[in-house]
């Protein structure tokens, strides 16, 4: 037993997936450190390794941590150009470990989360993996969301609009505190929503440390599609700068960010690679990014509780709390 995964359990559900058939399948489990917000496993049966991935043990908001949308995108996601690992099996039954969870293939190659694991790669390694970044999510917003399966995956109509109301939601359910200026944030981005172009699946949380890099330099997989969805792709564009530079507090919690600061290209040459490959006008992006560091706020500000309240596990949540307030002022400033 590990914690949020019952192996004896874990094993029975798998032996008819993966064999022996007989049940007689004996697994071992080490928690992944790095998300902080599903939780991920590595397992294995001493010659096999699969990923496991469940919700957070307490707290779950509202359409948050959804294992089947997760399961089901990346499923559909298979046989493009976007890259996502092989989805092994899905378990919508709560008696099993405790909450739904599904199992897929374990990916070899490196998370580049910090600032130390981009060590011996130089500026020409890490344009390439800025370029293939853009170029992959370039690709994930070509992709007909029907011709895959997805047509019902989300509502476009009014999506912005939703997801202004939908962050500031999940942010009173989860909140036990004062953070200064989320409200006016909140208020000022409901107040200036701009005109969608064009409805994509939306990964929601794209970056660079949600992918695996393999020793070619070749990005493996996309991961962690919890809040994926059909909406604006210029969501996760304008994301990505939140993520580009070390806002005050957040470098080295959340990740050491991709831009100039640690070798990587500006990012007004990563935006304007985008705008070529999909001929969206990019002019609007400082209210998206404005967004992502509002979604980015409440995230912490999740995690920050269930923290607090015993509700998750694994290292570095004691710093999460201390993010929020940054990401809310660098957001306003970023709106102007």
């Amino acid at each position: 037993m590990v914690d949020g995964l019952d192996l004896e359990a874990l094993a029975r559900f798998m032996a008819p997936v993966v064999g022996p058939s007989d049940g007689s399948l004996t697994l071992g489990a080490d928690l992944i450190a790095g998300g902080k917000s599903n939780l991920t496993y590595r397992v294995t049966d001493g010659s096999r390794a699969w990923v496991v991935r469940r919700p957070p043990l307490g707290h779950v908001l509202a359409t948050a941590h959804d294992m089947t949308r997760e399961y089901r995108v990346m499923s559909a996601l298979r046989d493009t150009a976007v890259p996502v690992p092989h989805m092994v099996a899905l378990c919508e039954d709560t008696d099993v470990v405790g909450a739904p969870f599904y199992v897929m293939e374990l990916v070899e190659g490196e998370v580049l989360r910090a600032d130390a694991d981009l060590v011996g790669r130089s500026r020409e390694d890490r344009a390439a993996l800025a370029h293939q970044l853009i170029d992959t999510l370039a690709d994930l917003h070509a992709l007909d969301p029907e011709a895959l399966g997805l047509k019902d995956f989300g509502h476009p109509e009014g999506f912005l609009e939703r997801q202004v109301r939908r962050w500031g939601q999940q942010l009173a359910r989860s909140r036990s505190r004062d953070i200064p200026g989320v409200e006016e944030l909140a208020r000022d981005l409901a107040a200036r929503v701009p005109a969608s172009q064009r409805a994509t699946i939306v990964h929601g949380d794209y970056r660079l440390d949600n992918a695996i890099v393999g020793p070619d330099q070749r990005i493996r997989a996309v991961l962690d599609w919890e809040m994926a969805t059909l909406g604006d792709p210029l969501c996760d564009l304008g994301l990505l700068p939140v993520y580009a530079l070390p806002t005050r507090g957040v470098a080295g919690v959340v990740s050491d960010g991709m831009g100039p600061h640690n070798g990587f290209p500006p990012m007004e040459e990563i935006v304007e690679r985008y705008a070529a490959r999909t001929g969206l006008d990019v002019t609007p992006l400082p209210w998206y990014t404005a967004l992502g560091y509002f979604k980015l706020a409440v995230i912490c500000e999740g995690i920050h509780y269930r923290y607090a309240h015993g509700q998750t596990v694994g290292p570095g949540f004691e710093r999460i709390g201390a993010v929020v307030a940054p990401l809310v002022d660098t957001g306003r400033q970023a709106l102007g």
